[in-house]
């Protein structure tokens, strides 16, 4: 039977442990690596009370960088959900800091996004994602240079819905079997979600051009309905149907 295991640099190591076990305290195992350090990634156990901040976990991440270890670091801005900074993968589930709650459970286990390059800590390298992002051309293409406002109905723009929410938080696409073996060809569900929003959009005049780009074996195709991507999402949008509705349209068309 063959046996896999990570390179020996990338085995987790036991780290520091800050406070300890007692009533009220929560423990947090975080993960934290620097690259300047040399040294093996590791796993710190942050002991807090519950009672001293606020309900999410990112209430409790800032409490221990404001307190207890202000060498911790990770993405964080609005708070609200709305910025999609704090994405990290907790307990297992990738989603927002901001928006999880603290569970009930004494011990709670907190990674950056899975299966990307890590810069620090809970800090993933999102460059090739925006990269992505930047491929699909987020911006309407109206054609022609109107000087006239470019209105649309009530019903064109209800179709919107569940698209323009998302926040590109990268959950879904780390999530995704298909993304984490192929993210340097295949787009990603928060990618493709977002090229649906623009194709589906009535003021932008180059579906065409928009769905040839998307012909491709790889780009689209390499999703294969696993709806990872949909159950993880944050803020409950459903990636694998803005992907379906791509393929009927490339049908279609």
């Amino acid at each position: 039977m063959v046996e896999l295991s990570l390179p020996q640099n990338s085995k987790l190591t036991k780290g520091k442990t800050f406070g300890k076990k007692g009533k009220n305290m929560t423990c947090l195992k975080v993960y934290r690596w620097n690259r300047e350090s040399g040294s093996n990634p590791r796993i710190d156990e942050y002991f807090i009370n519950k009672k001293k901040f606020g309900p999410m976990i990112l209430d409790a991440l800032m409490h221990i960088k404001n307190y207890i270890d202000p060498s911790l670091t990770f993405r964080r801005s609005c708070r609200e959900g709305i910025c999609g900074s704090c994405s990290m993968n907790i307990n297992g589930t990738n989603t927002l800091a901001c928006l999880k709650p603290l569970p009930d459970s004494k011990e709670i286990n907190i990674y950056p996004l899975p299966h990307m390059k890590v810069l620090k800590d809970l800090v993933p390298d999102l460059t090739e994602f925006f990269e992505q992002y930047k491929s699909i051309k987020p911006w309407i293409k109206s054609g022609k240079k109107n000087k006239k406002e470019n209105i649309q109905s009530p019903e064109d723009r209800k179709k919107l819905d569940g698209l323009y929410e998302c926040v590109l938080c990268a959950c879904c696409s780390t999530s995704c079997p298909s993304y984490w073996w192929n993210s340097e060809k295949f787009l990603g569900p928060a990618i493709l979600l977002q090229a649906y929003r623009f194709i589906a959009d009535s003021r932008d005049k180059s579906q065409k051009e928009r769905l040839d780009f998307l012909k491709d074996k790889f780009k689209l195709y390499r999703c294969h309905t696993i709806m990872n991507c949909t159950k993880t999402c944050p803020k409950h949008l459903n990636p694998a149907k803005a992907i379906a509705n791509i393929k009927k349209l490339q049908v279609s068309s």
